[in-house]
């Protein structure tokens, strides 16, 4: 174990962080622990800038073993690698804060090259067509109303698919409005549109039980009720067959749809300060990340604004 590893992720938990970052920090911590002990047999306090080096290899390999000394042959992208990089950081700032002997500072880790991919969102078409999709391609009335419920709340509101999946009932109010504390414990309001709100109730029209959860999943062939949530694996396999079914091209999914009603917002003249407030991000220069111009809008403002147009 790395020197006050412990006491690192008990100060994590005295922040309020979530069980689940706490669960990564660790994680990530052993992986390097490992690396240390079993890839370049170096005590922790004789690390270097070339031991980072040789941890970055490490990470983009795929040689490397999990937490449960079990081969990983999966590579890790370079978003993944910049995670555990920064944990690293964070910790060796917590040893130089506690007054600790650190062998090198935290500055001395520099993050990866992220690549920079084209961005790509469905036409507006495309995404309206996948959202009301299941309406045509269900076969019972309880999947067709709860699957196009989620689709219509997703993308009217911008919220996260985990937010989706635990929202409750008791979350909407007469106006369509929802209270919903989001990632990093931050609370928000978000919005439904009038059509959204309306395929909600329809849905809720038909639900016989007193489970409190907004979207409940159904089993057998006598579609039985059950006293769970609705699972983000499943919104995430029904819109990939709904996509496959109409043909769209562009990848979509549930965050797909939250990128889309930034973009659209945004290409109809909406504040970036205010997307920035609806979709709960502490920084405008994370909105501006979601906020993807589609190819037909990038092209019509090429042709309208080029000097030499004519």
């Amino acid at each position: 174990m790395l020197p006050q590893q412990d006491d690192f992720l008990l100060s994590l938990k005295a922040n309020n962080y979530s069980l689940e970052t706490i669960y990564n920090y660790e994680q990530d911590l052993i992986i390097f622990d490992l690396f240390l002990q079993n890839d370049v047999k170096i005590p922790f306090d004789k690390i270097s800038k070339r031991t980072i080096e040789m941890y970055k290899a490490f990470l983009a390999s795929r040689d490397r073993k999990t937490p449960k000394l079990k081969k990983e042959t999966r590579q890790l992208s370079a978003g993944s690698v910049n995670r555990m990089l920064s944990t690293l950081r964070r910790y060796l700032s917590y040893l130089g804060d506690m007054d600790y002997s650190i062998p090198i500072g935290p500055d001395a880790i520099k993050l990866v090259k992220m690549p920079h991919p084209h961005p790509r969102v469905a036409e507006l078409d495309a995404l309206i067509e996948l959202i009301e999709s299941p309406t045509q391609f269900e076969k019972t009335k309880e999947l067709k109303l709860r699957n196009r419920a989620m689709l219509e709340t997703l993308f009217s509101t911008g919220m996260r698919i985990s937010e989706l999946v635990s929202l409750n009932r008791n979350q909407i109010d007469k106006t369509g409005r929802i209270f919903i504390r989001g990632k990093g414990k931050k609370e928000r309001f978000v919005y439904l549109t009038d059509r959204a709100y309306e395929h909600i109730k329809s849905y809720l029209a038909i639900r016989t039980d007193k489970h409190p959860a907004l979207f409940i999943p159904y089993r057998g062939r006598n579609v039985k009720k059950t006293t769970s949530r609705i699972s983000p694996n499943y919104v995430q396999m029904k819109m990939k067959q709904y996509r496959e079914h109409l043909g769209i091209n562009v990848p979509t999914s549930p965050h797909s749809l939250r990128h889309g009603f930034a973009t659209y917002l945004a290409e109809q003249g909406a504040n970036p300060a205010a997307i920035q407030i609806l979709l709960g991000h502490e920084s405008l220069q994370t909105t501006t990340r979601y906020v993807h111009a589609s190819d037909t809008y990038a092209e019509k403002t090429h042709k309208q604004f080029h000097p030499l147009k004519k």
